[in-house]
């Protein structure tokens, strides 16, 4: 079976520029800087805060703006959710042409070791269907593994930060620990997977959301910003072991994307 990193296809990337280029100028009107933080060679890790539901509209435009000034064959991939290769299979296939690969440590380790650059957002579903009152709030979940992973690879961590992407919908809460208290009591998961969270949310096409559901943004202006590159004073395998350590580079980084992210929110 071939690797998911194969699966690549910069002619389908190609394809979708121009469906792109749309959105981006005229649907969100997008404003964007900060690009030259990345090198024009070498890879990084690109490392975001998610916003907007399942539609995740700044990440899109990130992409697009990517392949814009670097070309489609500069080789860049994102990780996603594996559940979603269960769950859409066709949906799957199509992300896969586009870059992403399964949310899996060996696929992100096998893609920064064959010279590609990759995009993660560690808060996943917790962070792209955070509630509305925490717009302008930097929210991992806690997750270090995005750290684990810079320090054992030895590379840079380049934030991405946006500002209206999560104005797109209106999140109003979670209610994942009522609904898992159900499946508790035998309420199956749809598709048997356990959705992490189950959102309450304020969007179209359903007016009321109920649910993971995917969602069409509202045509709200996007300022994305690529931030200057993060290093640590220590990188290798030790490094990544050590507890204290992994935790300290994770506050760091939480903490300087906030304070970029205030200072976007206060140019905006």
């Amino acid at each position: 079976m071939p690797s998911p990193l194969e699966e690549r296809n910069p002619d389908v990337i190609k394809s979708f520029m121009p469906l792109s280029a749309w959105f981006y100028r005229y649907y969100f009107r997008v404003k964007t800087d900060g690009w030259h933080h990345i090198p024009d060679r070498g890879k990084v890790l690109l490392v975001g805060s998610h916003n907007g539901g399942l539609a995740a509209p700044d990440t899109h435009m990130m992409m697009y703006d990517w392949f814009h000034r670097f070309g489609v064959q500069r080789p860049v991939y994102g990780l996603m959710h594996k559940s979603v290769w269960k769950v859409n299979p066709p949906l799957a296939k199509l992300a896969g042409q586009m870059g992403a690969i399964p949310a899996r440590p060996q696929m992100a380790i096998a893609a920064l070791q064959k010279g590609a650059s990759l995009l993660v957002y560690p808060g996943g579903a917790q962070d792209v269907f955070r509630p509305y009152s925490q717009r302008d709030r930097i929210y991992f979940a806690g997750r270090k593994g995005f750290i684990k992973l810079a320090l054992q690879e030895k590379v840079p961590i380049i934030p991405l930060i946006s500002q209206g992407a999560h104005e797109t919908l209106m999140v109003l809460g979670d209610c994942y620990e009522i609904v898992k208290q159900l499946h508790d009591w035998g309420m199956p998961w749809l598709f048997d997977t356990d959705p992490e969270i189950f959102p309450l949310y304020l969007g179209l096409p359903w007016g009321l959301g109920i649910g993971p559901l995917p969602n069409i943004p509202l045509p709200v202006s996007i300022h994305t910003r690529v931030c200057a590159p993060i290093i640590f004073d220590r990188y290798g395998r030790e490094a990544a072991s050590d507890r204290a350590y992994v935790d300290a580079c994770y506050n760091l980084v939480v903490v300087q994307m906030q304070q970029e992210l205030n200072r976007l929110i206060h140019q905006s």
